[in-house]
């Protein structure tokens, strides 16, 4: 008859420069590791009490709640890492439904294994992204993974903001005759992505256009009366995007391929690689459907702000009952443009 024996926990090491499964066993090292890493970067007096949420005062106006989850790879990219991603990410999730960014928090995932200076990084990363957009981390947890359970770090996140005054925008609204514009090239984030991964042998002088969206919004699109829905072409990029309203809305769109804006570095990587911009992830770009009268002047409004520099009108809404995306061609061939099966560029965002 066998004897059970109890599973051996190793005893952890104090000094260790690398993540271990005790540091999200909620004792003496992940106390430490929340002292030592997380609050010097993140400070805030919710964070400083330790508790299991945290409480906030009333916000003015109607609150708005985003969640999202950040698994890029490699952690750092030209232009940001997965901590300034996932600050931007969830502040452009709440400006794209109009609101003002007021708080954020944040569960982590840590890969046994990871060094603590990696995360020490990725922490201060986030922490300055979050002072960048004015917005606290208020609350936050850690959970740490086996080694071979996760990739490195994985960031959950939720954003709270409220309302802009006088806000309307819904995909219902989007009507035949509406014009699509989008703030700036399309496609930098996902080809930067995978240039930094190293396996394709492309050399790009390129940058993630990672950037939060909600000055820019707050500074002209907020304003304008003709605007009647914005999103941000994440997974799946502008494509995703343009699938989604003509099925909430039941309208046929038409894109002239000849007017989105591409970087020179975007267009050549997806001529090699055999993909089409309008499919890559954009992480600082907006998509809105305007009335055709405002279309002009909202293109300026958006020209005039640095993240705008490259805005442009691309098409328009054409019919109705319809869902369906075409792509005019710069030599006047019509396609139709499939709806994305999957992510042409995975681990992303």
């Amino acid at each position: 008859m066998s004897q059970f024996s109890p599973p051996a926990c190793p005893v952890p090491h104090e000094g260790a420069d690398r993540i271990l499964l005790a540091h999200g066993e909620g004792g003496r090292l992940m106390r430490r590791l929340i002292r030592d890493v997380f609050l010097p970067a993140l400070d805030h007096p919710q964070l400083r009490a330790r508790a299991d949420g945290a409480c906030l005062p009333p916000v003015e106006g109607t609150p708005v709640v985003s969640t999202d989850s950040f698994v890029v790879s490699p952690l750092f990219f030209p232009g940001g890492s997965i901590g300034s991603l996932a600050v931007y990410g969830t502040v452009n999730d709440l400006a794209v439904c109009g609101a003002e960014p007021l708080y954020i928090s944040v569960a982590w995932i840590v890969e046994e294994g990871l060094p603590v200076a990696v995360l020490s990084r990725i922490v201060e990363d986030l922490a300055r992204a979050a002072r960048t957009c004015a917005v606290s981390v208020v609350t936050a947890d850690t959970k740490v993974v086996p080694n071979g359970a996760a990739d490195q770090v994985f960031l959950t996140t939720t954003g709270i903001g409220r309302l802009r005054p006088g806000i309307q925008w819904d995909v219902q609204r989007v009507c035949v005759g509406d014009r699509i514009v989008v703030s700036g090239p399309i496609g930098d984030h996902g080809i930067a992505v995978l240039a930094a991964r190293g396996t394709l042998g492309l050399e790009l002088d390129l940058a993630s256009d990672s950037a939060p969206l909600h000055e820019l919004i707050g500074a002209t699109l907020a304003h304008s009366p003709g605007v009647h829905f914005v999103r941000d072409p994440t997974r799946g990029g502008v494509a995703a995007v343009l699938h989604e309203v003509t099925e909430a809305a039941q309208v046929t769109l038409e894109i002239e391929e000849a007017a989105v804006p591409v970087r020179d570095p975007v267009r050549s990587a997806c001529e090699i690689l055999g993909l089409d911009p309008l499919y890559v992830a954009c992480e600082g770009r907006l998509v809105a459907f305007v009335s055709p009268e405002s279309a002009s002047s909202i293109v300026r409004l958006l020209q005039s702000h640095p993240l705008g520099l490259r805005a442009a009108s691309i098409g328009q809404v054409t019919g109705r009952g319809l869902a369906e995306v075409h792509v005019r061609s710069p030599l006047g061939a019509l396609r139709v443009l499939d709806e994305p099966a999957g992510a042409p560029l995975p681990r992303i965002c």
